[in-house]
């Protein structure tokens, strides 16, 4: 089961009580306080774990707390702190707050850890109080509760590259055409229901991971079909694959069918439609009329955007268009490092000297 959105309650561990207590020893008269303090209480972190793909395990275990801080004793002994709590959630997790819907944290790098939730201060012991004018405190401090929220958790796959299109377009045959994936392929709409990823093999060793959504449909962006609860999963990818259905058995116009899916994009997300996309009539196999290919080709030679045929079934044409999605992630890559160097270039040229 795939689960890409849960709530979750976290809660600091409880701070240990100080302690009332004096030293009561031989030879030693006038012993003085000597309560202990009280324990801090641990925290709560979250952490990023490559190994995790869903938030199933969340799902059923929504409340983390952490262990709490042991009382302090006498002859001035401290209570233990308590234990941290680990939570973890896979690559790609955005925290939230439920009441505002703002973004708390985003985990983007393996190993990730941030700090939830705090745990509550010891309290002071006896001994912490005495003065020269009070030698003998009878009172101490209790430890403070730690913190507690509740939080919303959304996945969004970390994957090069995105799949969209009209239901039954091929992109699950295509995934498991060019990776180890096994969505489900069957001969109705809506086959897929949850998000797929694959690894590609370009060449030279370069490897690329592709993101399956299921099929979107007009009106999506609204939560029509399956509605826009997974198009988030391709909100981080550099390039959007667009397969279109040009076989006369989907009943439909390509060049509408990929106008419409344009619409739903920009609808849902105006940076998705400036997304580098590539344009694949899928299904060529199957073609008997070509002139809706041709059609198609020049609704995307329009929009200046690259355009192939295939067929996931023969193969025809997958390895030019596997090469050409190489190609476009290398450019995003040189584009995204000069936009890296470029407030540092600036810094050179309008400071005195460089900034480290």
């Amino acid at each position: 089961m795939f689960i890409d959105r849960t709530k979750i309650r976290i809660q600091g561990g409880h701070g240990g009580n100080g302690v009332t207590a004096f030293r009561r020893e031989k030879f030693v008269p006038r012993g003085g306080p000597s309560g202990g303090d009280g324990g801090r209480g641990g925290d709560v972190w979250i952490v990023a774990d490559a190994s995790l793909n869903t938030l199933l395990h969340l799902r059923y275990n929504p409340l983390h707390i952490a262990g709490r801080g042991l009382h302090g004793e006498g002859s001035n002994r401290s209570g233990k702190e308590g234990d941290d709590a680990i939570v973890r959630v896979p690559l790609g997790t955005q925290i939230l707050d439920p009441r505002t819907n703002e973004l708390l944290f985003d985990f983007d790098e393996d190993g990730q850890r941030w700090l939830a939730a705090r745990g509550g201060r010891g309290g002071f012991g006896n001994a912490h109080f005495a003065t020269s004018t009070n030698r003998a405190p009878r009172y101490h401090q209790e430890g403070s509760p730690g913190e507690e929220f509740e939080l919303q958790l959304e996945l969004k796959l970390l994957a090069d590259v995105g799949l969209v299109g009209f239901p039954n377009a091929g992109k699950s045959t295509f995934i498991s055409t060019v990776s180890a994936a096994r969505p489900k392929i069957a001969d109705y709409p809506f086959t897929t229901l949850e998000p797929h990823l694959g690894v590609v093999d370009a060449r030279d060793f370069h490897t690329f991971v592709i993101a399956d959504i299921p099929g979107l449909i007009e009106g999506a962006h609204e939560g029509h079909g399956l509605g826009d609860r997974f198009l988030r999963h391709v909100e981080r990818t550099k390039v959007l694959l667009h397969l279109v259905d040009v076989s006369s058995a989907s009943g439909r116009d390509p060049a509408n069918d990929y106008e419409v899916i344009n619409r739903e994009l920009a609808a849902y997300n105006p940076d998705l439609a400036r997304r580098p996309q590539i344009v694949v009539a899928t299904k060529i196999d199957a073609l008997d009329e070509p002139a809706r290919v041709e059609h198609l080709r020049a609704r995307a030679r329009e929009d200046e955007k690259p355009f192939f045929a295939i067929s996931s079934v023969t193969g025809a044409g997958v390895r030019e268009l596997i090469n050409q999605i190489a190609r476009e992630l290398e450019k995003t890559r040189e584009d995204s490092a000069k936009l890296r160097l470029r407030p540092a270039d600036e810094t050179l040229l309008v400071g005195s000297g460089a900034r480290f």
